[in-house]
């Protein structure tokens, strides 16, 4: 028997007028509590040092990447045809639609730029933004669930959860599975690398370690999930989802990256903290 559940509003509440969005929410979470962290591993790091203005201007630049590259991503990858027939609706983020390969390749350009732009290796920087990403991630599959977004396939399982009034059924709850693997289990993993390896001494192979490490969670996850409808199944009636075949092509160019970041040669970081 499912776990029955109310539906709960998009909206957590309203602002003069202004409805605040619990997807909303969870990447001002994302964002803020990434900030601050950046900022501690930064100094325990000890190869960047960012002024407050730049570390604001890296923060800019991140939430463009993000919303510019998460939503480029969905209207070419998933909904073209849609988007070709409705060209407004690629500006209204509020109505759900963000990929997140996208968003990471946005990320990806930001720093870049900003590497450029300030004499800083951005490998050093994606290597700290690596192990801080899981904490957005999860902050946002937690909003999916709520907004009924990305839900499972349908089971019969005893934790398959049901939004009664919406008709859908029982369903695993995969946005949680994805929560819980993307988000913590990858932190924990991200964050022993950092701390009690060397890792971090060979810039770019934890943000390798991530790729390849999101990349096999999602792969995994998209087992329970239901494909995008307007998609569906890659092959057959129920085989490849088109976000198994993004992270088939994420984890190769981790697993790139990591080899890569061997040859290259040793920061010398002494500090831990």
């Amino acid at each position: 028997m499912a776990i029955a559940i109310n539906p709960i509003s998009p909206v957590a509440f309203s602002f003069f007028g202004l409805d605040v969005r619990w997807y909303a929410l969870a990447y001002i979470a994302g964002f803020i509590i990434g900030y601050y962290l950046f900022r501690h591993f930064m100094r325990c790091d000890g190869k960047v040092a960012l002024s407050k203005k730049q570390l604001d201007d890296l923060l800019t630049a991140v939430i463009l990447g993000v919303i510019l590259g998460g939503r480029l991503g969905y209207v070419l990858l998933y909904n073209l045809q849609f988007f070709i027939a409705h060209p407004l609706e690629i500006f209204a983020v509020w109505h759900g639609g963000m990929s997140f390969h996208g968003g990471l390749l946005g990320v990806i350009v930001a720093a870049f730029l900003f590497g450029r732009k300030n004499k800083i290796n951005p490998w050093r920087i994606l290597d700290i933004m690596a192990v801080i990403a899981p904490i957005g991630l999860f902050f946002g599959r937690i909003a999916n669930f709520i907004n009924m977004e990305v839900m499972g396939r349908p089971t019969d399982v005893p934790w398959a959860v049901e939004f009664l009034g919406t008709g859908t059924g029982s369903r695993h709850p995969s946005p949680l599975y994805e929560a819980a693997t993307e988000g913590v289990l990858l932190f924990v993993l991200m964050y022993c690398l950092w701390r009690f390896t060397k890792l971090r001494t060979q810039p770019g192979a934890l943000s390798g370690v991530l790729a390849m490490g999101y990349a096999l969670a999602r792969i995994c996850c998209e087992q329970f999930r239901a494909p995008d409808i307007q998609i569906g199944f890659m092959f057959g009636t129920n085989w490849l989802t088109m976000g198994q075949l993004l992270s088939c092509f994420m984890f190769i160019a981790g697993g790139i990256i990591f080899t890569v970041a061997f040859r290259q040669k040793k920061d010398k970081i002494d500090k831990v903290c």
